[in-house]
């Protein structure tokens, strides 16, 4: 269970709806080292201790969440997940304002980032405690994106977010005032099947 300390203070969103169109199947359920894909998302962020999970999933939601290990978390259906990305950020926001009204922060985190790890979502809150940055994001190969912190003073234009590019746009927009840490493979993520065999190798 999160510590006292930190419980409600952090919320973690998984973002896990899409069709995975280019890949032919859901991409959350790929196997990886004994476990699929989003439940790998999911034990990172229970192994954080840094706050309650919430799931956003859309497509093929019951059979996702069938095969989805019982740790504490809320699964929550976005209606609008063919829209877009966009929209699976705004329904974890609001989820966030309906359930948890006293967050101080979000992270933002999608199912597909195979090395994500405890370390480094708590990594995203020691950059923000110490530069009192509004929005921290990780770093990989000259992009800044997921896990990203967003403090609630986002909360409201991230619930105005449309279309396919998710939090990254917000990321873009204050790109001079946020902070970064360092995310080693950040950019190995899961759209193809190619990508997936590289991964498994």
């Amino acid at each position: 269970m999160p510590s006292k300390e930190l419980s409600g203070k952090y919320v973690l969103i998984i973002l896990a709806a899409g069709r995975s169109a280019r890949l032919g199947s859901p991409k959350q359920l790929l196997s990886y080292q004994g476990k699929n894909l989003l439940q790998h998302t999911i034990d990172a962020a229970h192994e954080s201790q840094i706050g309650p999970i919430i799931v956003i999933l859309g497509s093929d939601m019951e059979e996702i969440a069938s095969r989805l290990d019982p740790v504490p978390l809320t699964i929550v259906k976005n209606p609008n997940w063919e829209s877009g990305m966009a929209s699976s950020v705004v329904c974890g926001i609001n989820t966030i304002n309906n359930l948890y009204p006293d967050t101080e922060s979000a992270i933002l985190m999608v199912c597909d980032q195979p090395f994500v790890n405890a370390k480094l979502l708590k990594n995203l809150i020691k950059k923000q405690e110490e530069s009192g940055s509004f929005i921290v994001a990780s770093s990989y190969e000259n992009i800044h994106g997921t896990p990203a912190l967003f403090h609630k003073n986002h909360f409201d234009e991230l619930s105005e977010l449309k279309g396919d590019t998710g939090a990254r746009s917000l990321i873009k927009k204050y790109t001079e005032s946020i902070e970064t840490i360092p995310f080693d493979h950040g950019s190995i993520d899961i759209d193809t099947i190619e990508d997936y065999r590289n991964l498994v190798k």
